[in-house]
C-alpha cells in the first residue's frame, strides 16, 4: 500500500484528495495545511487526519502530493526530497528557475520519482491522438478564462499559458530559436492577458494567447502540419483531424474531393474516439504506477523545468517591452 501525504487542501487540493481516495493501492495518511478554514473543510468532507507539523507527516508516508500556492512548492518539495520521498507537485514546478534547478539536483540525489502536474497531458482530447504521427509546423493556441481571484498570485503565463507551453514543447521536441511576447495587466499587477510567439529551430512556429479576463472560456489548440490539420478542444474534450487520404486506404472512410492548383485531392475528416477519463485521476494514477512499477514519470522534473524556462523567457520579453497597464 503506497502511503500518501497531502500538502495543501485548497480548491484543487480537494480534487486531488477525492481522486486519491479512488485509486487502488494507495492510502492517504493525512494532510498538512496551515490554513485552519481549509483544514476544517478537508476534515469535515473527507475525515482525514490533520498534521500540525510538516516533517511528521513526511516521515509517515512514501510519497507527497504538493498542491500549495506556487511560492511554497520549493520549500515543501525540498524537504520531501531530502527525506527521499517521491513527489508529485502541481504546475508550475517552482517560483523561478533557480528553485527549479535545485529541485532537479535533489531529485537526482534522492533517486525518487518526481512528477509535475501538467494535467493537460492527460486530457482525453489530447490522449485521443496517441499513436498518430504529429509533426506540426504551425500551432495556434487560445486559452481563455473568466476572472477568478484564485491563482492571481502569479501571472497568466504561469497560471494558464504554461499548460500549453508544456504541450507545445512535448509535441515539437526541438530547440527554440526565438521568443517574442506582449502582455497587458488589467486586474492585477502582472499580465492578465498575454500573447507569445515561439519559433523553433526546425521551422515550427507556435502562437499562444492566454487570458484570465475573458467573457467566455476557451481551451483550443490547432496543429497544422504537412497533409493535415488537427484541432484539439481541451475544454469540450473533442478532437478533429482533417487530412489528405493516403493511398490504399479503405473506401469506407468518409472523404471528399477538393480541387487544388496541383490537381484534385481527396480529404478525410475524422473525429477520433474520446475515452472520457478523469485527467486528474489519470495523472495521479500514472504517478503511483511510476513508483510501484519503477517506470519513468510521464511529466518529469525536466519537463517541468523546460516549461518554466520558456514561461520565464516570455515574462522577460514582456517586461523588457514594458507591461501595458490599463490604468
Amino acid at each position: 500500500m503506497l502511503k500518501i501525504g497531502i500538502f495543501g487542501t485548497g480548491h484543487l487540493g480537494k480534487f486531488h484528495i477525492a481522486n486519491w481516495l479512488e485509486i487502488e493501492g494507495t492510502e492517504i495518511v493525512g494532510f498538512y495545511d496551515p490554513n485552519d478554514d481549509a483544514a476544517a473543510e478537508a476534515i469535515a468532507k473527507f475525515g482525514l487526519r490533520r498534521f500540525e507539523d510538516m516533517e511528521t507527516l513526511m516521515d509517515e508516508v512514501d510519497a507527497v502530493d504538493v498542491i500549495t500556492p506556487t511560492q511554497f512548492h520549493y520549500p515543501v518539495c525540498e524537504r520531501a526530497l531530502r527525506k527521499s520521498k517521491h513527489v508529485f507537485v502541481e504546475k508550475p514546478l517552482a517560483s523561478d528557475l533557480d528553485e527549479a534547478g535545485r529541485l532537479i539536483k535533489l531529485v537526482q540525489e534522492a533517486k525518487v520519482k518526481f512528477q509535475v502536474g501538467h494535467v493537460e497531458r492527460f486530457n482525453p482530447a489530447f490522449l485521443s491522438l496517441k499513436g498518430r504521427e504529429l509533426a506540426p509546423m504551425f500551432i495556434e493556441v487560445h486559452r481563455l478564462a473568466q476572472f477568478n481571484p484564485r491563482g492571481t498570485e502569479v501571472s497568466v503565463i504561469l497560471d494558464l499559458m504554461i499548460h500549453d507551453i508544456d504541450i507545445v514543447l512535448h509535441l515539437v521536441n526541438n530547440d527554440i530559436k526565438n521568443i517574442s511576447a506582449s502582455g497587458v495587466a488589467v486586474m492585477t499587477d502582472t499580465p492578465d492577458i498575454a500573447n507569445a510567439r515561439i519559433e523553433f529551430m526546425n521551422g515550427c512556429v507556435a502562437n499562444l494567447t492566454s487570458s484570465r479576463i475573458s467573457m467566455k472560456r476557451m481551451r483550443k489548440m490547432r496543429l497544422f502540419q504537412k497533409d493535415a490539420y488537427i484541432g484539439i478542444d481541451f475544454l469540450d474534450k473533442k478532437t478533429e483531424v482533417i487530412r489528405l487520404k493516403k493511398d490504399q486506404e479503405s473506401e469506407e472512410i468518409f472523404s471528399f474531393d477538393i480541387e487544388t492548383p496541383s490537381g484534385s485531392k481527396e480529404i478525410v475528416v475524422e473525429n477520433p474516439a474520446i475515452n472520457q477519463v478523469n485527467a486528474i485521476k489519470a495523472e495521479l494514477t500514472a504517478f503511483k504506477n511510476a513508483i510501484t512499477l519503477n517506470t519513468p514519470t510521464i511529466v518529469s522534473e525536466q519537463d517541468g523545468f523546460m516549461a518554466l524556462d520558456v514561461a520565464q523567457q516570455i515574462l522577460t520579453k514582456i517586461s523588457q517591452g514594458g507591461i501595458i497597464r490599463t490604468s
